[in-house]
């Protein structure tokens, strides 16, 4: 059961490159946003489909893998863990962010629309 815990399994697209950056220790760190769709009937019976954009961030390896094949648009599927983190913007005001820390990364097809 221990696998089951905090466990995030996504297909989506991205909604732009991802953002790609060396921290000082040399190692790769990739972020990126995707969006995931729904569809589902609303109280009238109407088809309504509706986004969901998540923040992606990758280390390493893989985020060496998603600078070099990932652009806008790409199909992705998504396995990770969701991270809560906090920091204070130019403000003062403390601002909080749940993302999605990749462990695999699978690329499902060609960029959408392409």
């Amino acid at each position: 059961m221990n696998a089951l815990k905090n466990r995030v399994q996504l297909i989506g697209n991205l909604g732009a490159p991802p953002e790609v950056k060396t921290i000082p220790n040399g190692r790769k760190m990739a972020r990126f946003s995707m969006a995931t769709n729904e569809s589902y009937l609303n109280a009238k019976g109407e088809k309504t489909e509706e986004t969901h954009w998540h923040l992606i961030v990758a280390w390493g390896k893989v985020a060496e893998i998603a600078e070099k094949y990932l652009d806008k648009g790409s199909e992705v599927a998504i396995d990770g863990k969701l991270v809560n983190r906090s920091y204070v913007d130019k403000e003062g005001v403390k601002k909080y962010i749940t993302e999605v820390e990749l462990n695999e990364l699978l690329l499902l097809g060609s960029k959408s629309g392409a």
